[in-house]
């Protein structure tokens, strides 16, 4: 039986939501303008009137509808450098990998800037929320569901379909975990 290591990875590897984070670091000064144009999309999120993905995918595409891909992954590899990591997480990450475990992060956050940071610490599998691009330019819509609650389940299902074949351990730290922990033989809320 193969053992699996999952991490959430805002608030869990790193220490702040890397979605604002990233938006601030393309944006400077006009992520403030853009914050106060979808307020009003934040506050029907806030109120529970508007669904997590919805939101989410509302915020990406005013900042990134017509972006040209390469453009776009060229800040995501310069970001993933300056993300602030928890260092107890990434303690957890090389045990499990000094183990022999499958290191996973299943996240909402866009895998664009997830994948450059963890080709740096060995990370097997990036489960992550994907953009849809057309001839090399973000549409500012989501390439399926956004990774979150149900979805990193159902994300791991696909990777690692059969299983009664490996034990699973998750770390998380919000409601966007919940399913996954549930789903695990061990889990943790806030471990680090």
């Amino acid at each position: 039986m193969r053992n699996i290591a999952v991490f959430d990875f805002d608030g869990t590897i790193t220490q702040k939501d890397t979605l604002f984070e990233f938006l601030k670091f393309t944006h400077g000064w006009r992520y403030y303008i853009n914050l106060l144009i979808l307020s009003p999309v934040l506050i029907a999120f806030k109120l529970k009137l508007i669904k997590n993905y919805r939101a989410k995918q509302i915020l990406f595409s005013l900042f990134y509808k017509e972006w040209d891909i390469d453009t776009f992954n060229s800040f995501c590899a310069d970001f993933a450098s300056k993300i602030k990591i928890r260092p107890k997480a990434l303690d957890a990450i090389k045990k499990h990998s000094e183990k022999g475990d499958i290191i996973v992060i299943a996240s909402a956050s866009i895998e664009n800037w997830i994948y450059p940071w963890s080709s740096e610490y060995n990370i097997d599998h990036v489960l992550a929320t994907r953009i849809e691009v057309i001839h090399g330019k973000i549409t500012g819509k989501f390439f399926g569901k956004n990774c979150f609650g149900q979805e990193k389940v159902n994300r791991i299902s696909e990777v690692f379909p059969t299983r009664t074949n490996y034990y699973l351990t998750a770390y998380g730290d919000s409601r966007g975990d919940k399913e996954l922990l549930e789903y695990a033989n061990e889990s943790y809320l806030n471990k680090f």
